[in-house]
Parts: structure tokens; sequence; C-alpha cells
């Protein structure tokens, strides 16, 4: 899942098939049908900047009060989803104590207006070494699997928005909450942060408060329910050969 002036922010298709940018964001379980040649892996986006070689790395402390290292790297590798869309795929390694007990390869691409669509991801969690759950893992467009955002090309507090669609396993939104937050985390201190929360309607209880960086990304998450709490570290860059093995490397193995 994903670790989120209306007219000219978003590609929504509708079933009867539209193309322009005028319509709204996706809401719910609503059908969108993206047209490829309109969506690109250039992931440009100054609040979800995805340029290949990127690793963000940061340090989530858990309800349990456990601490584990979240590393997300935008690879330098492609991946056509079931529609023909060529999406970025970025790689979500969540490691306690050296073992990796969480991996994922996320599927975004961006729309001619800048909006961040969500395609997907395949996901899974490990213990010991051993697989012990795909949950959550989705393809935009197979088994009425749907894409959603999770950046608008322009935000503004009030917007809401699906983030992802796959019906009993993928179900969160997201709303825009404010556009003038500060925040300061071992990375830096950042003014003029996009404020959102993410939601699930398959756990009604869950609300995550994440803080957004123009030209850097997410910086924070908080856990209001549960308390926890998500701080980036460090913004670094791989070589092309490292980015390129995040994104070959199987769920689980170390690259």
């Amino acid at each position: 899942m994903p670790r989120l002036s209306v007219a000219l922010i978003c590609c929504l298709l509708v079933s009867t098939g539209c193309g322009a940018r005028g319509e709204a964001l996706p809401q719910s379980n609503e059908r969108v049908d993206l047209d490829p040649a309109e969506f690109s892996a250039e992931v440009t986006n100054p609040w979800f900047p995805l340029d290949p070689g990127t690793r963000w790395t940061y340090r989530e402390t858990t309800e349990d009060g456990e601490t584990v290292e979240v590393v997300v790297t935008a690879t330098s590798v492609t991946r056509e989803i079931a529609n023909g869309t060529t999406a970025r795929v970025v790689r979500d390694t969540v490691t306690l104590d050296g073992e990796i007990i969480e991996d994922t390869l996320d599927w975004y691409a961006q729309d001619e207006a800048g909006t961040v669509w969500y395609l997907g991801e395949d996901t899974a969690e490990f213990e010991d070494g051993t697989i012990t759950t795909r949950e959550g893992s989705f393809e935009a467009g197979v088994d009425a699997a749907q894409p959603g955002v999770i950046m608008p090309a322009t935000p503004e507090v009030g917007m809401t928005y699906r983030q992802e669609y796959y019906a009993g396993e993928a179900e969160d939104n997201g709303e825009v909450l404010d556009l003038g937050q500060h925040a300061s985390v071992p990375a830096g201190a950042y003014d003029n942060l996009v404020k959102t929360a993410d939601t699930t309607t398959l756990e009604p209880g869950v609300l995550e408060h994440k803080f957004y960086a123009r030209d850097v990304g997410l910086i924070l998450t908080i856990d209001k329910e549960a308390g926890g709490r998500e701080e980036l570290l460090s913004v670094t860059h791989v070589s092309p050969a490292d980015a390129r093995r995040a994104g070959q490397a199987r769920l689980g193995e170390a690259y």
C-alpha cells in the first residue's frame, strides 16, 4: 500500500471514456479507465518526486515500541500494468534488527497534469525469512482492482481521493488537510508542508497524518490511532546498478 484548481489536477476516465483532465479525483470504488498514452513513468510531481536512484530512509516506531527501518528506493525499473500503462517501480523494504519483515514493489505513474497515480503493488511479509502473507497485493485492471491517486498535481485543502481499491484487500483514501505545516525530523526542518489524512474503509479506526516536503516527498507519518511515528532520516542516491537491482530482486532478497 502506499507508503497521497480541480480542473487541472487529474486524468479521470470514467466508464464512458473521457481523457480530459477536468474530472474530479477518483473516489471510493468508482471505475476509472486510464489511457496509457497520457501517463509517464517519469514522476516529477514536486511533492512526490521519484527520480530513479533516490533513496529515502525512515525510522518507524511502532505502537509496540519497536523500532524498524524503512528504506524506499525509486528504482530505474519500469513495469507495464494490465491496461498498458508503464509505471515506475519503487522498492519499500522494512527491516527489524537487520532482518526483512516486509518487502514491497509499488507501481506509480504520472498523468499529463502532474497527478501521481498508484497502480498497484506486489507485497509480502516475512518471519524468519519465510513469507507469511501476500495480503494487500493487487494490480489495477486485474480482478476489478482500480487505480488511485497518491498525490494531486496541485494539492488544495479539502481535496479527497481514493488511493487504491481492491475489494477487501486494499481500500485506502486520502484527504488534503493543510498546505502550510512545519515539521522537524532527523533529516532536517521543513516548512510549507502538505499535510494529508490517510484512512481505510477496511479499518475505520485507522488514521494517519502524512507530511510532504516540496522536492523531497514524504518526511513524516503519524499514526493517530496507535501512536506510531515514521520519520525521515536521510535522502541519498544510489548507483544506476543498485537502482536497477532494487527493482529486480525478488521480494525478501537482499539488494
